[in-house]
């Protein structure tokens, strides 16, 4: 099959791909059209139905597998299909897995990595908080594994939360070795366990959409829950470095407009903070580059960096 990523202007689409989203809608003129999202597993992209009642469209829906016939064209800088014919795929004409996003990096690998960063910790409560969650709790780890650490934006795939943990939490580790002001093991603890309630704010692929308690609460909320209840399980953990790691954990968004319920108050939510600014953007950016690999040029004007992009690669 040919691989969204592979997509480039012009070309003719004839293949399977699943429905991520679709919404009917209706032009200025009132003609009706549908707006719909194709995903496979190297990424997704916006398609047009302009003519949903042309005998060509066939009856689908999100979730569905649909073969599609269509034309990339280019709107706005950013690639999308003009879509022609639609029909509904039975069970058995596609694999799953070629429409899920995966890591690049192996899973096993990245979270033999992260346990090790785990049994570093010193501390012998923040310790087993840790292996509460990482080495005892399987069905958790099973969920973390999987999961994705965003809707769009970064690591939206499968294996993207652990594979975001770990680039923070390494990044916190040497922050620790540049900076010895910091409680390595305090820092190390918020980095591992940040992001934990994306477990629960996003479904699992291949909806990989927010959930009831995600829209209400959100994961910043929940995984400061998931860390008391989880301490609370821990006879005698310190009052004082549980309400640290929760306030690293309130705090590692930086900004209210950010979505952070508090403001760094500690050196260690500081460095969590930029730690995961850090790894969010670089991802974003590649991400950014990957999906326009033939463009040795400028990219367009970016909402995220507030700025014109574009690639260093040589024209």
């Amino acid at each position: 099959m040919k691989y969204i990523r592979e997509f480039r202007e012009g070309d003719r689409v004839f293949d399977i791909y699943f429905c991520k989203h679709k919404q009917a809608a209706v032009t200025k003129n009132g003609k009706p059209y549908e707006n719909v999202t194709l995903q496979d597993k190297t990424g997704s992209i916006t398609a047009m139905v302009w003519d949903p009642n042309n005998p060509g469209i066939g009856e689908y829906d999100a979730m569905d597998y649909i073969e599609v016939y269509g034309e990339v064209t280019n709107y706005q800088n950013s690639l999308q299909v003009n879509v022609k014919r639609i029909r509904v795929c039975r069970e058995g004409e596609y694999n799953e897995a070629e429409y899920l996003p995966v890591s690049t990096k192996p899973n096993d690998g990245m979270y033999q990595e992260l346990l090790g960063l785990v049994k570093s910790v010193e501390n012998p409560y923040l310790k087993k908080l840790l292996e509460a969650f990482f080495v005892e709790d399987q069905a958790f780890i099973k969920l973390f594994r999987r999961s994705s650490a965003a809707k769009m934006v970064h690591h939206g795939f499968v294996g993207g939360l652990l594979e975001h943990t770990l680039s923070v939490a390494k990044l916190c580790d040497f922050y620790s070795s540049m900076y010895p002001v910091l409680n390595r093991d305090l820092l190390l603890t918020a980095a591992i366990c940040h992001d934990i309630g994306k477990t629960r704010e996003i479904s699992a692929f291949p909806v990989n959409d927010y959930t009831d308690d995600g829209q209400l609460l959100g994961h910043i909320v929940m995984g400061t829950q998931m860390v008391g209840e989880k301490a609370a399980n821990i006879e005698g953990f310190p009052h004082v470095m549980l309400t640290q790691l929760q306030h690293c954990i309130l705090a590692h968004h930086g900004k209210y407009e950010y979505g952070s319920p508090k403001l760094p108050a500690i050196i260690e939510a500081v460095a969590l903070n930029y730690a995961d600014d850090v790894d969010a953007k670089m991802e974003t950016f590649k991400e950014i580059l990957e999906n326009n690999a033939d463009n040795k040029g400028w990219f367009g004007y970016n909402r995220l960096f507030e700025s014109n992009l574009r690639s260093t690669k040589e024209e």
